[in-house]
C-alpha cells in the first residue's frame, strides 16, 4: 500500500515537473526550470520526511531517536529549498513548515510521546502545491 502510494506520489510529482519545466522553459528560460525542478524534488523529499515522520511518532515507543532523526531531515530539506528560491509563496509555505516543525519539538520536549504531527503534513502538502503550481 505505501509503495503504491509513493509510487502514484512520484508519477504526480514527475507530471508536475514537466508541466513546470515546459511552461517555465517556454516564458523564462533554463535557470527558471532548475529552481521548478529544485522546488518540487525538494517538496517531495520532505513528503518522503513527512511520511517517516508519521511512522516514527507511530512507532516512538519502539525508538525515539527516529522522530528526531525525522524532524531533522525535514529541517535540512526546507533549508536547502528556502536558500533556492525568492518566490514569496515557496517562503511562506516553507516558514509554515518550518513552524509545524517547531511546534512538534516543542510538543515532544513538553513529554507528548505522540505529538500531532497533522499540521506538518498539511504544510507539507501545501508546499508541494505552491511548488507545482
Amino acid at each position: 500500500m505505501a509503495a503504491s502510494r509513493r509510487r502514484g506520489r512520484l508519477t504526480a510529482v514527475a507530471a508536475a515537473v514537466a508541466t513546470v519545466a515546459l511552461t517555465a522553459g517556454l516564458t523564462t528560460g533554463c535557470d527558471a526550470v532548475d529552481k521548478a525542478l529544485d522546488c518540487v524534488q525538494t517538496a517531495d523529499a520532505i513528503a518522503d520526511s513527512v511520511t517517516d515522520l508519521q511512522q516514527a511518532v507511530e512507532n516512538a515507543a519502539n525508538d525515539p531517536s527516529q522522530t528526531e532523526d525525522s524532524l531533522d531531515s525535514i529541517d535540512k530539506s526546507l533549508r536547502k529549498i528556502g536558500d533556492k528560491t525568492d518566490n514569496a509563496d515557496v517562503n511562506k509555505a516553507v516558514d509554515d513548515v518550518t513552524k509545524a516543525v517547531g511546534n512538534v519539538r516543542t510538543a515532544i520536549k513538553n513529554g507528548d510521546q505522540t505529538p500531532d504531527v497533522s499540521p506538518v503534513t498539511d504544510a507539507a502538502g501545501e508546499l508541494t502545491k505552491v511548488c507545482t503550481s
